[in-house]
């Protein structure tokens, strides 16, 4: 199975995710093939500092990441596209409309209900470690839910 995760600018909450479910696929023997980019990335940026930090205390090493553009992205060749936001999600179906029906926010394919609130996992980018460890939490929480549903490999 070919998983995309979408952000912004690829360098913190895509890139995270990328990282958090290729360890997940490693360590539970998973056959998946995990991608990231962002609707507005530029490619060959590299994740930031903090986001850098926050994955290596996971036992996550995302050094070598590299943003790509979601225009120069295998986005067409995903089985399920992960967005970090609403808006990410609608961007990605009105680039792509044959994609509908793969497109889900993080949270949403999770099912992971907060009781209402925002399904959204906002951006960590310009704020301190612990906004980032916050987004890394939050993110492997959702991802953590998906894998127990089963429904990635």
């Amino acid at each position: 199975m070919k998983v995309m995760f979408v952000c912004t600018g690829n360098i913190c909450r895509s890139a995270m995710a990328e990282g958090i479910l290729k360890k997940i696929a490693v360590d539970k023997k998973l056959n998946l093939k995990v991608y990231s980019c962002g609707i507005y990335a530029e490619d060959g940026d590299n994740a930031t500092y903090n986001a850098i930090y926050v994955a290596r205390e996971y036992d996550i090493d995302i050094s070598s990441h590299r943003a790509t553009n979601i225009r120069n992205s295998k986005i067409q060749e995903m089985d399920i596209i992960l967005c970090a936001t609403k808006s990410h999600r609608d961007s990605v179906i009105y680039m792509y409309p044959n994609l509908q029906g793969k497109v889900y926010t993080i949270k949403e394919y999770a099912e992971f209900d907060d009781n209402g609130k925002d399904i959204d996992i906002k951006d960590p980018w310009g704020y301190d470690v612990e906004i980032y460890n916050n987004c890394m939490i939050e993110i492997q929480r959702c991802l953590g839910e998906i894998i127990s549903k089963g429904k990635l490999g």
